[in-house]
């Protein structure tokens, strides 16, 4: 928990303040701050200085851009120094350059701000005070009493910012504007003591960070509500190993791995959540984490929904870089199959590219580091999570490792008969193609053209159920028109469709990535493996592109066929053939009650159809 930069700003010009601060910002974040970011350095920063030497307060500490814990959110300021009782005591501030707002069509959360791009923002005052339940909420022995947070206005009166200072509701954060400097003096002298925060803020650096019990009271019964699973057999048996574990590593500082494995549907994601609410409600220290953007997201939009704090035990596995070892009781990674070989990527200074392996610092993290993952949903280069990787380093560490192999099946219908058909069709596993024999539980159907496919999903939707159609990435990705629509890059003869938007907001009515698969707006897109991987739906359309076909009697991977740069470029022929295939298992095992299949290479068509008889037919028929 780092803020950039250590010097005193009273002895600096804003102008030239800026200049460290932007050098600090580089070697920390890796990029080059926003050209915002920096006025606000040279206007704001000057201007909160010269409020605290006004009230001889010259020796409080400015922890300026304060990365918040596990998280690359920065708060503006955190003010740092010692309450009149000799605590030590903190200010988050929340800088706003604004000279008008007002509410946006009387949300008192929801601001607009003239001649700002990008629609409403958040309010100030509730902005500042997510971020101290969040400093409280990951920050161990920070108690309530020492944090306050405000939101400063400096620029704009009373009068141009009105809408925003009556009873919100937003957030009991004080709110202060160039009308109310005087009662913000009053403020600070009544927080902070004329002491230096020198020793405060170092304090605050050097905390031990995990989620805190008030935290853990918090999201028990919100993700408890969620929790609506019963686990079977070895769902159960997974889940009373965990816990054994915990319960074992607090008698005696012992520390154990446990590896979940399972297919498409096998509870791995159920025995995830229920393993978090029950960690939260015994006050043991968990957290959720996975590689995949969409999932995740989706976890903290639909899992956590209606509380904030509670989503942030949602994290990725890159988050765990500067985790301090066995800070948390349980590290419960899902989807472990995304498992990079770095946490690093182009955004990490110099500095924080230690080499250090993804694993290791996950492993490192929690008493009881937690895996559920499926070897063959392995779809880009560079992801590791294997059983064999997780146990080797464990081994290596002189860790015990407990492995549970999830054998039920809820997804496909629970059809383990597809499941097994799909691993032949595709030749994973060391199945071989076999006909497809027919499942009461799940259908299984080619059609001849997208329109059939589209069509017949369509039929499915209007009957009330959910569909999806998913494509092997096998088309250019276009960014949206000038106009704010997307472009039909999926085109097979007289049929088109676009791709699943690319990026976190919507244009028109396609939901934003993240939220494809489960927003009612995501059918009149193709999805790709990224958005796809983790979810399901209850009717699957599946576009086989030219990167699989059907020849010689075998269906054979063509490279030069995919799009995916992470395919085409970085790997040998051998490992891209073991992706792709890979790609099309998670896109053929995302449907609950069917799937249906479509090629756009006529060969790999009628050999599709020619598996879609049963075995009681000839072949030739």
């Amino acid at each position: 928990m780092k803020s950039l930069t250590p010097v005193d700003p009273a002895f600096l010009p804003g102008p030239q303040l800026s200049v460290v601060i932007t050098d600090q910002y580089l070697r920390h974040c890796g990029a080059k701050p926003n050209k915002g970011e920096i006025r606000s350095w040279e206007r704001s920063i000057p201007m909160l200085v010269q409020d605290l030497a006004d009230v001889g307060l010259d020796g409080v500490e400015l922890m300026i851009e304060h990365r918040l814990p596990l998280t690359a959110k920065r708060a503006d300021v955190v003010l740092a120094g010692i309450g009149h009782g000799g605590e030590d005591r903190y200010v988050i501030v929340e800088l706003k350059q604004w000279s008008s707002a007002e509410l946006f069509e009387d949300d008192p959360n929801l601001v607009l701000v003239p001649g700002m791009r990008g629609g409403p923002k958040l309010h100030p005052a509730l902005q500042a005070n997510t971020y101290r339940d969040y400093l409280l909420d990951f920050t161990e022995g920070l108690q309530p009493s020492q944090v306050d947070s405000i939101a400063y206005l400096h620029y704009a009166q009373d009068g141009d910012v009105f809408d925003l200072l009556g009873d919100s509701g937003a957030a009991p954060t004080r709110m202060f504007t160039a009308s109310r400097r005087g009662e913000l003096l009053k403020y600070l002298a009544s927080v902070f003591a004329p002491l230096s925060g020198a020793a405060a803020a170092d304090r605050l650096e050097a905390a031990r960070i995990r989620p805190t019990k008030q935290l853990l009271r918090h999201a028990a019964p919100v993700l408890k509500g969620r929790d609506h699973f019963v686990l079977l057999d070895e769902q159960r048996l997974a889940f009373e190993l965990v816990r054994h574990a915990v319960e074992k590593a607090h008698r005696s500082d012992h520390k154990t791995v446990v590896i979940v494995t399972g297919g498409p549907g096998s509870g791995k994601s159920v025995i995830a959540l229920s393993l978090l609410a029950d960690m939260a409600a015994r006050d043991y220290a968990a957290m959720h984490a996975t590689g995949s953007k969409s999932f995740t997201e989706t976890l903290r939009r639909y899992v956590a929904r209606g509380s904030t704090r509670t989503k942030n035990l949602f994290k990725y596995f890159n988050s765990f870089m500067k985790a301090t070892p066995n800070d948390l009781d349980v590290l419960i990674s899902d989807e472990a199959h995304r498992i990079r070989e770095t946490s690093a990527n182009r955004y990490t200074r110099a500095e924080d590219r230690s080499g250090r392996a993804q694993l290791d610092e996950l492993i490192s993290a929690a008493r009881v580091p937690v895996f559920l993952l499926d070897e063959h949903q392995i779809v880009r280069p560079g992801e590791l999570g294997t059983v064999g990787d997780i146990r080797a380093h464990a081994i290596a560490r002189g860790l015990d490792v407990h492995e549970v192999e999830l054998d039920a099946q809820y997804r496909c219908g629970g059809s383990r008969l597809y499941e097994n058909w799909v691993l032949g069709l595709l030749e994973l596993g060391g199945e071989q193609p076999v006909v497809w024999s027919g499942d009461e539980n799940f259908t299984v159907e080619t059609v001849g053209t997208p329109h059939a496919l589209e069509s017949r999903l369509s039929m499915h939707i209007e009957e009330g159920y959910s569909a999806r159609m998913t494509a092997g990435y096998c088309w250019k990705w276009s960014k949206p028109k000038t106009d704010g629509t997307l472009v039909h890059d999926v085109e097979i003869g007289d049929w088109s469709r676009p791709w699943n938007v690319y990026g976190d907001r919507s244009v028109g009515t396609a939901p934003p990535s993240v939220l494809w698969a489960t927003h009612e707006g995501g059918f009149g897109q193709v999805g790709c493996v990224y958005t796809a991987q983790g979810f399901e739906y209850d009717y699957n359309g599946v576009i086989i592109g030219p990167d699989l076909i059907y020849r010689d009697g075998r269906l054979i991977t063509n490279r030069a066929a995919n799009r995916d740069p992470a395919i085409t470029k970085k790997v040998a022929d051998a490992e891209a053939d073991r992706l792709i295939r890979n790609t099309y298992k998670v896109l053929l095992t995302r449907g609950l009650r069917g799937t249906i299949l479509y090629s756009s290479d006529p060969e790999t068509q009628d050999y599709l159809a020619s598996l879609m008889r049963t075995a009681a037919e000839p072949r030739n028929a």
